[in-house]
């Protein structure tokens, strides 16, 4: 068993918030297990949940009267999503999420999102704790992408994507980030952030249209070879490095 394992193993003799308890055990987000309990769609021994409530892993939690199961073991799974599969937990306008994608038997859910016309290296996990701390932005873990825009670009561009766009849609200036060129309408970037749809709206801020997005990697872990609509599990060497970059991370 590694660190990672053994952590999430251990949290089962500890007292533990119950919206993280529902996160942990796939569920729902933290901020949706609040808004569940404060419903009263949530109990802990027969009696209604309260927020803040800690509980420990031997007591009956009901979401509207079904049990929660205990997971015992922690899965992360790389996925190479496909374009036109949406990560959003349910289906709008028909679209097939990605849970219904992989149907995978155990409840997953993504570390982040991939917009639907977007492809490329998406994780998904039982963890909460581990989503959290992987996508809060306070954290700066990086994220890398392959982007084509509709026309050439000169340096110019590539320094002002660098410097940080002010995105008038959000109301808000992009971090700094790291550009590389590819050829000439191709380029590598490398972001600490995930802004909606943060780099369509970089691009079309500065007079460009993306055509094409692939998310390559996601700190330690990358995409590499996976074929597109696959999937693998994180090996226990990425897990162990994971591991030791989150580890002083905020959840």
């Amino acid at each position: 068993m590694n660190r990672m394992q053994q952590d999430f193993s251990n949290r089962e003799q500890q007292p533990t918030r119950l919206n993280k308890y529902l996160s942990e055990n796939g569920v729902c987000s933290r901020r949706e297990a609040d808004r569940l309990i404060e419903a009263g769609r949530v109990t802990v021994d027969g009696k209604p949940a309260v927020s803040g409530q800690k509980v420990l892993q031997h007591q009956q939690i009901l979401v509207d009267g079904r049990g929660v199961t205990k997971e015992t073991e922690m899965i992360l799974l790389a996925v190479n999503k496909p374009r036109g599969i949406v990560c959003s937990s349910k289906s709008q306008g028909g679209d097939t999420t990605i849970e219904e994608f992989l149907h995978y038997p155990k409840r997953i859910y993504s570390i982040g999102r991939l917009d639907k016309d977007s492809e490329g290296l998406l994780l998904m996990t039982n963890n909460g704790e581990i989503l959290n701390k992987i996508m809060r932005a306070g954290n700066f873990h990086e994220k890398e992408y392959l982007v084509e825009v509709n026309r050439e670009f000169d340096e110019h561009f590539l320094r002002d994507m660098a410097e940080g766009v002010w995105l008038s849609e959000l109301s808000v200036r992009t971090r700094p980030c790291r550009m590389e060129r590819v050829d000439k309408r191709r380029f590598r970037i490398i972001l600490t952030q995930g802004l909606n749809r943060q780099i369509r709206r970089m691009c079309s801020e500065l007079g460009y249209r993306v055509v094409a997005l692939r998310r390559e990697r996601i700190m330690n872990i990358r995409l590499g070879h996976l074929k597109t609509g696959a999937w693998r599990k994180v090996t226990n060497t990425e897990m162990e490095e994971l591991y030791d970059l989150i580890r002083d991370s905020r959840g």
